[in-house]
């Protein structure tokens, strides 16, 4: 078992949070990136809704935290991945991986525990 630290930066290059994940193949997707890390993001926001931070890629409407905060109810996974996948498609995230830019769902890299993995998350323009 191998694990990744990711990290979110700002554009600044400002590092706003480090996940650590851990990946049993020697290969993977950046499409099973984004699903690993939406999976602990989900997790973490589950077990201390009170300290999950805002710069995560997973933010749940509204419905969902009034009902996350009266019922217990989880959050949709597969809803959250779905999201983060049309993001990175459209652009509202990218990933660097050892200052390489991916752009493909499909491209495959190797989980190298020295590797350096960046999500940069866009903020889109004020009325634009």
């Amino acid at each position: 078992m191998k694990t990744l630290v990711i990290k979110d930066e700002a554009i600044s290059g400002k590092v706003l949070n480090e996940i650590a994940l851990k990946f049993e193949t020697e290969y993977i997707t950046v499409k099973e990136l984004i699903a690993k890390r939406i999976e602990e993001e989900v997790h973490r926001y589950q077990n201390d809704i009170d300290s999950y931070t805002r710069q995560g890629l997973v933010l749940p409407t509204n419905l969902e935290k009034r009902l996350n905060k009266k019922s217990k109810q989880s959050i949709d996974l597969e809803k959250q991945i779905y999201i983060a996948f049309d993001a990175f498609l459209k652009n509202g995230f990218f990933i660097l991986i050892d200052n390489e830019q991916v752009s493909e769902l499909e491209q495959k890299f190797l989980v190298d525990e020295t590797s350096d993995i960046t999500f940069i998350k866009l903020t889109p323009l004020v009325g634009g």
